[in-house]
């Protein structure tokens, strides 16, 4: 009986990690390779709706238009780059779920590295400070002690000793 549900569970579950294609039978393309490229088009657009979803993952009624626009626009003879660059055209370049590097967003693509690289030198920084204030803090031969301090921390220690 625990088998059973056991098992039942573990279907359930493997189902549910299984990527939700929207794409509907009447959307796919008689050809295999034609298909087969919209489907790698598909993958790299994004949802205008879901936004952080592609176009092939998505449920959404503009994400099936833009689905059957590619599949058009395929059958017409456009080639993939002719295909993003209508769409780009259209959507401007945020349709693209990996925009393109380009100097209008150059500091979008710096902007990750460059933060890291900030953090790091703000953390050597810090550690450097940090030993410093550890060195200058050394009892013995602390600047700033009289001779009179001095002979009576050597007594100290000696008598620790």
């Amino acid at each position: 009986m625990i088998r059973k549900i056991l098992s039942r569970f573990i279907v359930l579950f493997l189902v549910a990690l299984t990527p939700a294609l929207a794409v509907t039978p009447d959307e796919i393309l008689d050809d295999p390779a034609l298909e087969a490229r919209a489907r790698a088009l598909s993958a790299e657009l994004r949802c205008m709706v879901c936004q952080n979803q592609s176009i092939d993952d998505s449920n959404a009624p503009l994400a099936k238009d833009l689905r059957v626009l590619v599949r058009e626009r395929l059958v017409a003879g456009d080639s993939n780059e002719e295909v993003i660059d209508y769409l780009v055209s259209r959507y401007g370049e945020f349709v693209l779920l990996k925009p393109r590097f380009a100097w209008h967003n150059a500091f979008l693509w710096a902007a990750g590295p460059l933060a890291l690289l900030g953090g790091l030198i703000a953390i050597g920084l810090a550690i450097r400070k940090r030993s410093a204030g550890r060195r200058d803090t050394v009892v013995t031969g602390a600047p700033g002690l009289t001779q009179d301090e001095e002979k009576r921390l050597k007594a100290l220690l000696d008598q620790s000793d």
